[in-house]
């Protein structure tokens, strides 16, 4: 017995707007850069979120980073050119929330509030989004099992806010040869003891951008409802995660491809 969230063959549909659902048929494809880091940067990847069938722009403002010495995001600037980005393609938003203190302020600018892998069990924070009606993305921490992740997220349906997310992002293993170890028995077990739609993110998973296509292939075949990678239009410029970001033409190929995969198994990509 994992948690109280156990049914049989029922799955939740999380509607963002009045016009996107996560955990039906539909796949969805999240996409984006790690970091907002300026108005032509996000721009110019929005648009190619956009033209290659993403439905969900992702994108930081606020980072949380293991070196204090590294780029924190733009915070509230960020948002600003988000929702900018959003006004100008169409795309829904999902970005970070860190803190309890910038719930607000984050909740006014995202379709889908973020929690990363380190604030999977931040408690207080979990509460607090158990009061809001925006979707929430909950990442699996990176040393959490599966039990304490479905207990993650009853703290926030408990508290109000059924609309939660699941996203497998990798977790930390003796395995170097990767950034993390995508757990690929998490998105089959996951769809089997409970009603929660379910995000791969092969970007974090592998932190390698030569394995993301397949792994999300994977992940897919496995179960998921939809993908997280992250793109950026000059990696090797990146202030954050470069090295497991697709270059555009490489985000277009995965899209096709993941459409071949979602017909095999009588699904299909949202648009």
């Amino acid at each position: 017995m994992l948690s109280n969230l156990e049914v049989e063959n029922k799955y939740d549909v999380v509607k963002i707007g009045n016009d996107l659902e996560i955990g039906g048929k539909e796949l969805v494809v999240m996409a984006g850069p790690c970091a907002v880091e300026g108005r032509k940067q996000l721009l110019e990847t929005a648009e190619e979120v956009k033209k290659n069938g993403g439905q969900i722009l992702r994108g930081g403002a606020f980072k949380p980073r293991t070196s204090p010495h590294s780029f924190q995001g733009l915070g509230e600037e960020g948002l600003k050119l988000l929702a900018e980005a959003r006004e100008k393609t169409g795309l829904k938003i999902v970005t970070e929330v860190m803190d309890s203190e910038d719930l607000e302020l984050v909740d006014a600018y995202a379709d889908i509030l973020q929690i990363g892998s380190r604030n999977m069990q931040n408690y207080g924070l979990l509460k607090k989004l158990g009061q809001v009606d925006t979707p929430v993305m909950l990442k699996r921490g990176y040393a959490a099992t599966i039990k304490e992740w479905l207990l993650a997220a009853e703290y926030i349906i408990t508290h109000g806010n059924p609309r939660v997310i699941l996203c497998e992002r990798g977790i930390r293993t003796f395995e170097t040869a990767t950034r993390n170890t995508l757990d690929l028995n998490a998105i089959a077990l996951i769809k089997e003891v409970t009603n929660l739609p379910i995000i791969i993110d092969p970007s974090h998973g592998t932190g390698k951008r030569s394995l993301v296509s397949p792994l999300a292939k994977a992940g897919i075949t496995a179960g998921a409802d939809g993908i997280i990678v992250e793109i950026h239009p000059h990696p090797e410029e990146a202030l954050c995660d470069g090295q497991q970001s697709l270059l555009p033409q490489d985000f277009g190929d995965l899209v096709g491809g993941l459409k071949r995969v979602a017909q095999a198994i009588d699904r299909k990509l949202v648009g």
